[in-house]
């Protein structure tokens, strides 16, 4: 890994009391960056461990997003690198239909998992096309581009967020912002613990550090996709390649899989 590749770049981060959020805020900080971690209340303990500085964001909120962004400038000045990664997951309900689970729970998805940001994006994009620079990433899932056996909110924001990335992507290249998407399996966070499949598979799961690593190999290979799980590309190989087979297989494996073993990240 690059010494100081991230020197005086300024981080935000939402979703980083714990987990991938402050992997990635360890990562940036670890190598020069002044870090900004967030969440819905102050991570101040993430914060110490990785010496950067708390906020506090509930991205459901335009407003804010907004705050939380324009404090870190206030603080630190342009935001550099913002990374999306506050996310929710929520089962599909007890009759385990696709169109299981409260509306309640499907805003809340639908606000945290992708609309959290949007709101972002507007705050930061203005600022970094006049400026000819920056850097969004979006922490997805798997889930978005596979799915979640048991979640159907989660997979179909996940989704929505990684079509966000590519949009972004598509229509601000020629302006100098990069973007990434990050779309991992299980690692090892609070939102994992106590699963099924993850208290199963202890060794196998990665650590955050793991991601973090992946998205800086990502941003130094200037690729869009960031897999810490490798074998996720070849699956989305072959459902892109067999779509039916993809169904048929998911369908299979529906039939073996207990529905609190969720979500993906």
């Amino acid at each position: 890994m690059l010494q100081n590749a991230y020197k005086d770049k300024v981080v935000a981060i939402t979703g980083a009391k714990g987990g991938i959020g402050e992997g990635l805020a360890k990562m940036f900080a670890d190598q020069g960056a002044i870090v900004a971690l967030s969440d819905l209340q102050s991570p101040d303990a993430a914060a110490a461990r990785v010496g950067g500085h708390a906020y506090v964001c509930n991205v459901a909120d335009e407003a804010s997003v907004k705050a939380f962004t324009e404090a870190v400038k206030r603080d630190h000045g342009l935001i550099d690198i913002y990374c999306s990664n506050a996310g929710v997951g929520y089962g599909d309900g007890p009759d385990g239909l696709v169109t299981g689970g409260d509306n309640a729970s499907w805003e809340t998805s639908w606000q945290v998992n992708l609309m959290g940001s949007v709101y972002a994006g507007r705050a930061l994009f203005a600022d970094w096309v006049k400026r000819g620079s920056g850097r969004f990433i979006i922490t997805a899932s798997a889930a978005g581009l596979l799915n979640q056996i048991g979640s159907a909110s989660y997979s179909v924001t996940k989704h929505a967020a990684v079509g966000l990335a590519e949009a972004m992507a598509i229509t601000h290249k020629d302006d100098g912002i990069e973007v990434h998407c990050i779309c991992p399996q299980y690692v090892r966070s609070d939102m994992t613990k106590g699963q099924k499949f993850a208290e199963e598979n202890k060794d196998g799961l990665l650590e955050p550090s793991d991601v973090a690593a992946a998205l800086h190999n990502a941003i130094q290979a200037g690729d869009f996709l960031v897999l810490s799980h490798p074998v996720v590309g070849d699956y989305f190989k072959g459902k892109a390649m067999d779509y039916n087979r993809y169904i048929s297989g998911m369908a299979k494996l529906k039939a073996k899989t207990a529905r609190e073993d969720l979500p993906l990240h």
